[in-house]
């Protein structure tokens, strides 16, 4: 086990060293961990990073209990300065950090489906990463209307009340919310080992939903419960089993795109809705990163014209764009479409719990029902000492002079209660209630009016009884307060809903121009793609002094390209990724354009659509390698491959071939063999070393190995031989003709 060593450093005191100064001592590292880190960790996952089940973060609810306290709930607003310095006697933070979390509670924020805090001011914006919100000196606030569900009944020990951190004040730990506040307002948080993200919903559904689930345990979720509703809006690209493996796991992901629309008269397209995951700044910054990187050619401006009328981007269009089919690519390449994640991690009895969205809502139902039954204890308590004190009166109905008499003939006043007591049999606390009677209420009619609520209150006790008796009662009233706030706070759907299969996906090759190209490719690494029509018209080829086209092909723009280099690595590229250019211009540098390593060459280049056939590699030590095309192709679009092929010696030939064929090879002695590439086998592996083709004599190597064609031996069959072989020395016939120098 690793230790941790400390040193102890001495330190002279006023008469001496201090004892064992200089001493090493060892620590286990897992007891530092346990006595240092673990309860940090602990703190940031319980009081600070996790909601509970009310749905909220002890800073946001300290911040709430602080304005309720203060009297905000349906009075005028105050200076936000003034709530950040209540909170702080709960809060033992910052006064920055308070005013960020009452930001994010603001209904100017923008953040929450239904906010929590009515603001007055300039609160910044949620989608907004520059718009920032005034100090709290100049804005003001108090508790929105929603708040009343969050507080009622919070006075009648529904929740526990703990100290606050130097015991002056009391504060709840829970809030008896009579909503599922938890899923309907977005939560996110990341604590230490584990995180939080909680989606909102739209509270009619949660309501709905809850209610459903406590009349049958075995409802359908999903039939009341569509989908999350983002404050933002946008559009939820809908998939059923996502979101039924979501409300099962409390995990997974959900697709958000933005909306927009097009204005035919000014040629440009209006954004005004965008995922809650991202801000008008990183749209608009990624759009035109993409335009000056060439990937976007059809745009000519983008603004960002959000104002008090709410947020917007505008996209100025090129002539003859459609504006379909550019949304579609932006959705593609830009945040404008973007994933929300959700991890319904919540804190339930103080140990954090990942849910789906039954077991949370079942979690809730059980809470709320703790905070109703303790509310009806709480007001049976009430009723029943209330009911207790009016029968003391009662008792005095009969014979009101005699209670008076016994209060005059007493001499000593902490004698009147006793004498009462002994006068008309009725405890202490009747007795007490009965002698603070004030003189002017001694008369029938006050008593006869108080005694009449005597039969009201025995039958609110024995229905408040039969609750705290009845499950089915308490629930019964949990749903009608769900309907209550569903029906009093309710709104449509902000987030419109649109089906996996009726949208239509980008797809880079549908707006590839694709037509007829020419493609040259020089031994210096320089390449030109060149229309027919252009070269038809050009002159000589221009190139550098020395330089040669190695390779000419005709193909068309949408073929992919890969260049393989001398240090066994392939770069992909496509052919619409370099523009037409003349034959009389160099053309692309293809090492500084694909951005390969110092000093990197390109030995060949491949062009395809399919993959399809074979690369043939030929090495020095007389061995070649077959590997099928196929195994350069990949789905994520990578750019570059390393491994593509073996280093173990160098390459002498890189070719691409559509079906086998014959090889002619060449060692440094002179000697031939003709080779079939059908009787090398292809493999899958890039790197594969291959077979032995040529076998070599001690300082021999492979020399050349090249295509061969008809006549370019006069007796090709003396040169083909079971392979490995050494092959054969040309004979005099082929020395002496023309054939040799090609």
């Amino acid at each position: 086990m690793p230790k941790k060593r400390t040193e102890q450093s001495a330190v002279p005191r006023a008469h001496g060293v201090i004892e064992g100064a200089g001493a090493v001592v060892e620590q286990q590292i897992t007891d530092t961990l346990e006595k240092n880190y673990m309860p940090y960790a602990m703190s940031v996952i319980m009081s600070r990073a996790i909601p509970e089940i009310d749905g909220f973060k002890p800073s946001h609810r300290k911040l709430l209990y602080t304005m309720y306290k203060m009297g905000l709930l349906g009075s005028a607003r105050t200076k936000s300065a003034n709530i950040v310095g209540q909170t702080m006697k709960l809060n033992p933070h910052g006064d920055a950090a308070i005013y960020d979390t009452m930001v994010r509670l603001s209904r100017g924020y923008e953040a929450l489906l239904h906010p929590y805090v009515d603001s007055k001011g300039n609160f910044g914006k949620f989608y907004s990463r520059d718009m920032a919100w005034a100090a709290s000196r100049y804005t003001e606030a108090r508790l929105d209307d929603i708040c009343q569900e969050l507080f009622r009944d919070i006075d009648k020990d529904t929740v526990d009340f703990v100290d606050n951190y130097d015991n002056t004040l009391k504060e709840p730990t829970l809030l008896p919310a009579t909503f599922p506040s938890v899923l309907v307002n977005a939560n996110t948080g990341i604590a230490v080992g584990m995180a939080s993200s909680i989606c909102p919903f739209n509270l009619s559904e949660v309501c709905q939903t809850a209610a459903a689930l406590m009349r049958d345990p075995d409802h359908d979720i999903a039939s009341t419960l569509q989908a999350p509703d983002f404050p933002g809006g946008g559009q939820l690209i809908y998939d059923r089993a996502v979101i039924e493996d979501i409300y099962r796991t409390g995990r997974g992901s959900v697709r958000i795109r933005s909306r927009y629309s097009y204005d035919k008269s000014a040629n440009c397209i209006d954004i005004t809705q965008i995922p809650p995951t991202t801000t008008v700044e990183a749209i608009v910054e990624k759009v035109v990163d993409l335009v000056k990187q060439g990937k976007l050619k059809d745009i000519s401006d983008i603004r960002d014209e959000t104002g008090l009328d709410g947020l917007k981007i505008t996209v100025d269009l090129k002539r003859g764009v459609e504006p379909d089919k550019l949304m579609q690519r932006l959705f593609k390449m830009t945040p404008l479409e973007d994933s929300f994640s959700c991890n319904f991690n919540v804190l339930v009895g103080g140990i954090p719990r990942v849910m789906g969205v039954r077991e949370l809502l079942d979690e809730w139902t059980a809470f709320r029902i703790e905070c109703v039954r303790r509310r009806t204890f709480y007001d049976l308590a009430k009723k029943k000492e209330k009911l207790h004190l009016l029968k003391g009166l009662q008792a005095i109905l009969l014979d009101i002079d005699k209670a008076v008499a016994i209060v005059r003939r007493t001499e000593e006043e902490s004698e009147v209660v006793p004498n009462l007591m002994i006068g008309f049999g009725i405890d202490e606390t009747q007795a007490e209630y009965v002698a603070e009677i004030k003189l002017r209420h001694l008369n029938r009619e006050y008593i006869l009016k108080r005694t009449e609520e005597v039969g009201q209150l025995e039958n609110e006790i024995a229905e408040l009884q039969s609750i705290l008796d009845s499950k089915s009662k308490v629930k019964s009233i949990i749903i009608s307060e769900l309907n209550a706030v569903a029906k009093k706070y309710g709104q449509p759907r902000k987030t419109m809903m649109i089906y996996q299969n009726e949208i239509e996906e980008y797809s880079a090759e549908e707006e590839v121009a694709d037509y007829p190209v020419n493609l040259f490719f020089t031994r210096e690494g320089y390449f030109k793609k060149i229309t027919p029509i252009s070269l038809r018209m050009s002159g000589e080829q221009k190139l550098k002094e020395d330089d040669e086209v190695i390779q000419h092909l005709e193909d068309t723009n949408s073929a992919d390209l890969l260049f393989f280099t001398d240090r066994c690595q392939v770069y992909k590229a496509k052919a619409n990724d370099f523009s037409d250019t003349k034959a009389s211009v160099l053309g692309d540098y293809i090492p500084a354009k694909l951005g390969m390593d110092e000093g990197e060459n390109v030995v060949s280049m491949v062009v395809t659509h399919d993959y399809d056939g074979y690369m043939l590699f030929f090495f020095e030590n007389g061995k070649a390698a077959k590997v099928d095309l196929s195994a350069y192709a990949t789905k994520t679009n990578r750019r570059k491959l390393v491994n593509a092929y073996c280093d173990k010696s160098p390459a002498v030939r890189i070719a691409h071939v559509k079906e086998d064929c014959d090889f002619m090879l060449t060692s440094l002695q002179g000697r031939i063999l003709l080779v079939h590439t059908g009787a090398i086998p292809s493999k899958s592996t890039r790197n594969t070393q291959g077979v032995a083709v040529m076998t070599l004599r001690k300082g021999s190597r492979l020399l050349n190995a090249e295509p061969y064609t008809e006549g370019l031996l006069s007796n090709p069959n003396r040169y083909r031989k079971n392979i490995p072989a050494a092959g054969s020395m040309p004979a005099a016939e082929e020395t002496a003709g023309e054939q040799l120098k090609l």
